[in-house]
């Protein structure tokens, strides 16, 4: 059996398998995926992989008593014995008092995240790029680390009322980082695409070398509130932070940035500044995601900020029957917009400022305010009269991102970008911030 399964032969394999089941309700979900990698350090290739993973999953319902289990061979036995499993689980279990059935048909628009291009990388193509990136760093002589992982997978789910749905996608990784042979200077990149002819390796490592030689003899800065250029990979992992605490029932339980006293929410109330918009949409061309959520539920184009104001949280389907709203899944992918500005031109309008590059291990300081704190890395330069005048040592920041975009000035272009924190792809631009606080020094290069 082939590992990444067209609609038509998921749809044959799930209807096999619901057809074994004797619970109240069942659902069927099922994944492939072929994962191919090189990782390189020191200027030398150091490993290459693949990974294979087949998964199925079937949830069986007696009531309200719900029990899952998962299987990876696809023999009838097998899958007689996954639903026998599911269906003793679910006989044990105790009733879930959450637990809201299943839903019938959805309809579903069309999303398109998978690429030949990236499905037919080999390993040759994977060493060809790599080899690219090798080149220049070496005649620079340069020491790079680098890591480049491609994907191609679907996902497939059924269940006894009817539902069906199916999503195959593709998706690219490259990081890199470089530094100079005496280990003072530290430049980083990283880019993700779904389709790998938008992947330009030695491009990519042209930003990293800048930064790594750019970066030597760092001079120390007095911590404080600064002017930051913030590029879209350090931008990103303080803005997920949001995304991911855009939660309706965290926020209606007083657990959330989101959430107001008496049980109120700020769902309707302007809480950044009004250039700031963020939406999802699975058909977004430089950001396609799957049109359905992990219960069924349509993803589709939504507002979630919009020009500062709070236009949507994510409701589950549970938590919406609790408080009689529509279910609004969580986004599988999200997008902020951008302004016009060029990263050159952000540097120019700069009197006094610091550019970023990579802000990295961010933790929560407080979940009330969204409050993080974090270190800067690989390239952080000091900006005097619109130019970059000397590379700086890093600081420690701690910042919410709500505060940072109160305090806008400036946005970019928006591009995909990677998170370096949870590995997901995002449309990020570059910004301009006004009096960012950096709280003490760093030694990390």
């Amino acid at each position: 059996m082939s590992v990444i399964l067209t609609e038509s032969e998921a749809k044959t394999l799930l209807e096999k398998v619901l057809k074994y089941s004797k619970a109240d309700e069942c659902e069927v979900n099922l994944s492939g995926e072929i994962r191919g990698n090189i990782r390189y350090a020191r200027n030398e290739v150091s490993t290459s992989g693949a990974l294979t993973n087949q998964n199925l999953s079937v949830q069986s319902a007696f009531g309200k008593k719900v029990g899952v289990a998962t299987i990876d061979e696809f023999d009838e036995a097998s899958l007689e014995k996954v639903v026998r499993r599911s269906e003793e689980l679910a006989q044990l279990a105790p009733e879930n008092p959450e637990y809201v059935g299943l839903l019938g048909p959805q309809t579903y628009i069309k999303s398109d995240g998978y690429f030949d291009s990236t499905a037919s990388v080999s390993p040759d193509t994977r060493a060809e790029a790599v080899s690219k990136s090798l080149k220049l760093s070496r005649e620079q002589k340069l020491v790079a680390a680098g890591f480049l992982e491609d994907q191609k997978g679907y996902t497939a789910m059924m269940n006894s009322k009817g539902l069906f749905a199916y999503y195959k996608s593709t998706n690219v990784n490259f990081s890199l980082t470089v530094r100079t042979e005496d280990g003072t200077g530290s430049g980083y990149v990283a880019k993700g695409y779904s389709d790998v002819n938008k992947l330009d390796t030695a491009a990519a490592t042209k930003i990293a070398m800048q930064k790594s030689l750019g970066s030597k003899g760092a001079r120390a800065l007095e911590p404080g509130k600064y002017t930051v250029i913030l590029e879209p990979t350090a931008a990103v992992v303080l803005l997920e932070n949001i995304y991911f605490d855009m939660d309706a029932r965290s926020a209606d339980e007083g657990r959330s940035f989101f959430s107001k006293p008496g049980g109120k929410t700020k769902l309707g109330e302007k809480i950044v500044d009004e250039r700031v918009t963020f939406f999802s949409d699975p058909t977004h061309p430089e950001l396609p995601a799957s049109s359905w959520s992990g219960d069924g539920l349509p993803q589709e184009k939504l507002m979630w900020i919009d020009k500062g104001v709070v236009k949507n949280l994510s409701y589950s389907r549970y938590w919406a029957k609790e408080k009689g709203v529509k279910p609004v899944p969580f986004p599988n992918n999200m997008i902020m917009t951008g302004g016009t500005a060029t990263l050159e031109e952000m540097i120019k309008s700069t009197q006094r400022g610091i550019l970023v590059t990579k802000l990295w291990y961010i933790r929560s300081v407080d979940p009330q305010t969204l409050l993080q704190t974090g270190l800067t890395r690989d390239g952080t330069f000091y900006i005097e009269d619109g130019k970059i005048k000397y590379p700086i040592k890093n600081f420690r920041f701690n910042e919410s991102p709500i505060i940072m975009l109160n305090n806008l000035e400036m946005l970019g272009k928006t591009e995909r970008v990677v998170s370096t924190e949870s590995n997901q792809n995002y449309m990020v631009p570059p910004m301009k911030i006004r009096e960012f606080t950096f709280s003490s020094l760093s030694d990390a290069v």
